[in-house]
């Protein structure tokens, strides 16, 4: 008998420390976490991320795939508990900073992360460096953690394709040269075109990319492209264009 009893005390210690201290967590200021109970991540009935500010930036035809559930999110704090059926899930919300050549599957790719390839309208092959800041969102942590299997590779995916695509038909806006003789006397060069409207890129990249919150659970913060370095023949051909042209303006000025 005693030995019986010694079964069911050491039973219940066991359970006890096993499902009572070690249910317990918290989450740190800069997480949020997310509890499934067998599998299943606790909802909020009857709401999807198209109640969500995130979504107004879906196209129509859009709406219905990026339809991910509304899940309950457990703020920083705690201790909180959970039984042994259930998992917690912590997702890290601070903004992270990559450059925009990185390639979460292949590491090497884009000279291991260093330069982005890309051709422009006049067939051009360009290398691109900047950077790409970016954080988890709060508001669709579902989509994050359960709807696709690499968020971030998906996000830089759509980013490239969508920046190549820029590249290859962007033109300078127009009067963009107009009051300006040392890009007049290169217009119609796209590597110029890109150089002088580096900004009006980067603006139009932010909002190519405002969907990435309802379709992959990640918002990218701001994109900031620093370089764009033509082929070698190409440089030397703009700088001699430039030299000859302020060698023009100089004679005019002094005449």
């Amino acid at each position: 008998m005693s030995i019986l009893m010694g079964f069911v005390i050491g039973g219940l210690a066991w359970f006890i420390l096993r499902y009572g201290i070690f249910g317990i967590y918290t989450v740190d200021q800069n997480q949020r976490a997310v509890k499934t109970s067998f599998g299943r991540a606790y909802r909020v009935e009857g709401k999807t991320t198209l109640d969500l500010p995130v979504a107004e930036h879906l196209k129509t035809e859009e709406r219905d795939r990026y339809a991910y559930p509304q899940v309950r999110v457990i703020p920083p704090g705690g201790p909180y508990f959970k039984w042994p059926w259930e998992r917690v899930y912590k997702v890290s919300v601070a903004t992270e900073t990559v450059s925009m050549a990185y390639d979460p599957e292949y590491g090497k790719a884009n000279k291991s992360g260093e330069l982005l390839e890309a051709v422009t309208k006049d067939q051009l092959n360009t290398g691109l460096r900047g950077q790409i800041r970016y954080l988890v969102s709060e508001q669709n942590l579902y989509a994050y953690l359960f709807g696709v299997k690499k968020p971030i590779a998906h996000v830089m995916g759509y980013f490239v394709s969508a920046l190549r695509q820029r590249i290859a038909n962007f033109e300078a806006p127009n009067g963009a040269n107009a009051a300006d003789p040392e890009a007049k006397a290169v217009q119609g060069v796209s590597i110029n075109d890109l150089r002088k409207n580096m900004r009006d890129l980067n603006e139009h990249m932010d909002k190519e990319c405002l969907s990435s919150a309802a379709r992959y659970g990640i918002q990218l913060d701001a994109t900031l492209i620093t370089e764009i370095d033509p082929p070698a023949e190409v440089e030397s051909a703009l700088a001699a264009i430039n030299t000859a042209h302020n060698h023009v303006s100089s004679e005019v000025s002094l005449a």
